[in-house]
């Protein structure tokens, strides 16, 4: 039956049909496709009829194929006719860019026709029929994991290696696999397959902006995947990242900075893997590490953020940063820091902080950072900014993780020259907890190591009084409190200082305690009033 409004297709040749009327004939003459006596040649015709007219009213048009219900034949054509396949495809291509047809399409059973057209080697084909279920399945979860199980992501892995010169089909590849990447079914199936080496190859001979972009981030969704992350460190595309890097250091332009960007983030989402990260270092000889120091000294505060968050990530490991400081690149942190503190970029400041704490995790590192008098100059200086709260904290900190993590005597020492310890001492009136309790951690560690030293500058800054008002804090939490007991005890051997808490009755204070909710600052509390009235000269393991 042909609808209302629509003219009999075998009125006489002569009769002066409308525009709409003439695409209406052949919706019904692809509706007819598969039907005895219906050539392929007809329909051909009415396809390129079809996409004239996508062409010229995307809209009106659009709405025609869908109100006629022609979307179904379209899906019968896909199957059967292997000469108008490909007319089909392009046509669904253009159909598809009207986000209203796309659920039409899917309805019609338009996507599982197309699928099996990705099997094909024809080039056209392949564009066209890629192109249509790239945009029918554009933000479309549910219907992109599907295409998962039916093993779209091995066709499109075949188009980038059959076909890795023909940029319009590599570009409809790039683009599916942007869209499916983020499923962790498709990054399954992709660790299987040969991806990472083709997205590499054509990273390389990438020459447009667009291009790297849309390759860099796909290569970004799959280094969130440990076994994907591997293939591309054994890929090396590290190296063509660095090169990208090194090749636009200099520009200023919009587009490069954004490449820039993009570049970086991929090489420090690949240091955040342990196995990763430890190939990309390669005991100082990888190429990553090798441009740091370029990175540290560019103009370009991203890449000086890149290299800060590099030292940062490959000091997780103690044998790295044991190599790191060998060669040096404390000093090139310092000198970056130095123009940020003023005025310079607070991220850029943070991550060079993190970095160097980062170095002092390990013992060794620690002992050797905590005696560099340029490091602990700096870090002294840094103290005392008044403007730049940030850097200020983060210097404090530092300082108090080279005494943890040293537990050193000449360490000690050489803070207490550089005249560190006063600093420690403020900051264990920091508003913030973990601060309070990595100074008095810190502090307390110095004092058992060797009170002689610092004494005299605890006497000076008042210590016994600041520990009595954290004590007598109600709104100070738990493990405030037990750190500055812990430090009480290491201050025990002192008689000058013992003597102050005397002065300042700190005995009714931690009898208060006794009666404190948390059991831990209870137990703290006797061990101090057992210690006081004994007189005992122990001061070991007394501090968390």
């Amino acid at each position: 039956m042909v609808p209302e409004g629509l003219i009999n297709p075998t009125a006489s040749e002569g009769a002066a049909l409308s525009h709409a009327e003439s695409l209406c004939q052949h919706f019904e003459c692809l509706k007819l496709c598969g039907e005895e006596g219906e050539d392929e040649k007809q329909i051909m015709q009415s396809l390129n009829v079809v996409l004239l007219s996508l062409d010229e009213d995307m809209q009106k048009s659009a709405k025609l194929l869908t109100d006629y219900d022609v979307l179904p034949a379209l899906a019968r054509i896909l199957k059967t006719s292997q000469t108008c396949a490909e007319k089909a495809a392009q046509v669904l291509a253009e159909l598809a860019k009207n986000e209203e047809t796309r659920k039409p399409c899917i309805e019609a059973g338009l996507v599982m026709a197309l699928v099996p057209l990705l099997q094909s080697s024809d080039q056209e084909m392949l564009l066209h029929a890629g192109r249509a279920i790239g945009r029918i399945c554009y933000e479309n979860n549910e219907l992109q994991e599907q295409l998962v199980e039916m093993d779209v992501i091995n066709s499109l892995v075949r188009i980038l290696t059959n076909f890795p010169e023909n940029d319009p089909l590599v570009r409809v590849g790039l683009l599916a696999l942007s869209n499916l990447a983020d499923l962790e079914s498709a990054k399954e199936a992709l660790s299987k397959t040969m991806v990472v080496e083709q997205l590499v190859k054509q990273l390389k001979r990438a020459e447009t902006h667009e291009r790297v972009e849309m390759i860099i981030e796909v290569l970004q969704m799959l280094a969130e995947n440990e076994p994907l992350k591997m293939q591309l460190v054994d890929t090396s595309v590290q190296e063509t990242l660095c090169d990208i890097l090194q090749r636009l250091q200099d520009s200023s332009q919009t587009e490069d900075l954004c490449t820039i960007k993009s570049s970086s983030d991929l090489i420090v989402s690949l240091l955040l893997g342990d196995e990763s990260m430890q190939k990309l270092f390669d005991n100082g000889s990888g190429v990553v590490y090798q441009n740091i120091q370029s990175w540290l000294t560019s103009r370009h505060t991203l890449l000086q953020m890149t290299g800060a968050l590099a030292i940062a990530n490959f000091a997780r490991n103690d044998s790295n940063c044991v190599r790191m400081v060998q060669l040096g690149v404390v000093h090139q942190l310092l000198d970056l820091l130095e123009q940020h503190v003023e005025n310079g970029d607070v991220a850029v400041q943070h991550a060079a902080l993190s970095a160097l704490r980062n170095l002092a995790i390990p013992a060794d590192t620690a002992r050797i950072l905590g005696q560099d008098p340029k490091l602990l100059a700096r870090l002294v200086q840094w103290c005392e900014v008044k403007d730049h709260i940030g850097v200020r904290g983060e210097a404090n900190r530092l300082l108090a993780s080279l005494l943890r993590h040293s537990k050193s005597a000449e360490v000690v020492k050489a803070i207490q020259k550089a005249k560190g310890v006063k600093h420690l001492v403020s900051m264990t009136t920091s508003e913030h907890a973990i601060m309070q309790n990595e100074a008095l951690i810190a502090l307390a560690i110095a004092s058992a190591i060797n009170l002689e030293i610092v004494e005299e500058v605890f006497k000076e800054a008042d210590l016994i009084s600041i520990l009595l008002k954290v004590l007598q804090d109600e709104s100070m939490g738990p493990e405030v409190k037990y750190n500055s007991m812990g430090l009480l005890c290491s201050l025990l051997d002192s008689d000058d200082l013992r003597k102050e808490m005397e002065a300042v009755n700190l005995k009714e204070t931690l009898e208060t305690l006794c009666g404190h909710s948390n059991s831990n600052v209870v137990k703290q509390a006797n061990t101090v009033l057992q210690i006081l009235a004994n007189a005992s000269q122990s001061s070991d393991h007394f501090f968390a």
